[in-house]
């Protein structure tokens, strides 16, 4: 067990082994680790699912329609905030990149763009959209120093074993006075208090680790690298609630799960603590 951390709550997965796990609190951090970590040649076992949404382009029912009419939306305000950023030559890598959706939009919008995705299937159906721009996870480390102006993940970092390996990576790749952003689910938000050990956004395995702001902020800190801007993913607890009474109850039960997702949204507005968030950090110029 870790340093011998606290158990946060105890949970299952839900979705795919129906194994139990624990969440363990790094109160230094103010994070949150899944124990027990399945193996890195086994974890993929975890995500052998036709429900894993991120992977494919189905629209096979009402859940799965609307997530891909509000990932057109988000699609369109992550350009916008890419573009906001200070860049030289509009160089992008989108680590996690799934079926390739946000790449092909910063592709039309005149970005040089790059992506890893370690899914063969999802990797197959992002390069049939980015002009085969997307590479398998091995390549990462292999990819040149200080060569982008922009790195995003999406929903990625909780998944990514050895975070200071891979933060380090990250510093290494950006160009000085680059930037990156992050999105990934927050344990303190109101939905996630709600609905505790059945709260979607955990999603053990799968999630390695579960963020704060303070967690984002001191992980890159290390790195020289601060935090400038968090913003909310408002649609996300409206999802997340969703699954979580699909896991409490038996069923979805869309008008329960729509009140909370919406009274999460409410309170954060004073709490500023949001079920998911985009962190904005940058790269020392040096």
């Amino acid at each position: 067990m870790p340093k011998s951390y606290p158990t946060y709550l105890t949970l299952k997965d839900y979705s795919v082994s129906k194994e139990e796990f624990q969440l363990l609190h790094n109160k230094e951090l103010d994070m949150l680790e899944t124990y027990p970590q399945p193996e890195a040649e086994k974890l993929s076992e975890y995500y052998k699912s036709e429900d894993y949404i991120s992977h494919t382009d189905t629209k096979r029912n009402l859940l799965e329609f609307a997530y891909h009419k509000v990932r057109e939306i988000c699609l369109t305000r992550k350009l916008k905030l890419i573009n906001s950023f200070e860049s030289e030559s509009k160089t992008l890598l989108d680590i996690g990149c799934g079926t390739g959706d946000f790449l092909e939009t910063a592709l039309k919008d005149n970005w040089n763009i790059s992506g890893i995705e370690p899914n063969e299937n999802a990797r197959q159906i992002s390069n049939s959209k980015t002009n085969n721009a997307v590479f398998g996870s091995e390549e990462l480390s292999n990819l040149k120093p200080h060569t982008f102006d922009v790195i995003t993940l999406w929903h990625v970092l909780e998944h990514l074993p050895n975070l200071e390996m891979h933060t380090g990576l990250f510093k290494k790749l950006l160009k000085p006075n680059g930037t990156l952003v992050i999105a990934v689910p927050n344990f303190k938000s109101y939905d996630a208090t709600y609905y505790k050990n059945f709260w979607a956004a955990y999603d053990v395995p799968r999630h390695l680790w579960h963020f704060s702001k303070t967690s984002i902020s001191e992980l890159f800190k290390n790195e020289n690298m601060t935090l400038v801007k968090t913003l909310p993913m408002k649609f996300d607890p409206y999802y997340v609630c969703l699954l979580s009474e699909k896991y409490k109850s038996g069923f979805m039960n869309p008008f329960k799960a729509f009140w909370i997702g919406w009274l999460s949204n409410r309170k954060a507005k004073r709490s500023k603590e949001y079920s998911s968030q985009i962190y904005v950090l940058k790269n020392a110029n040096s």
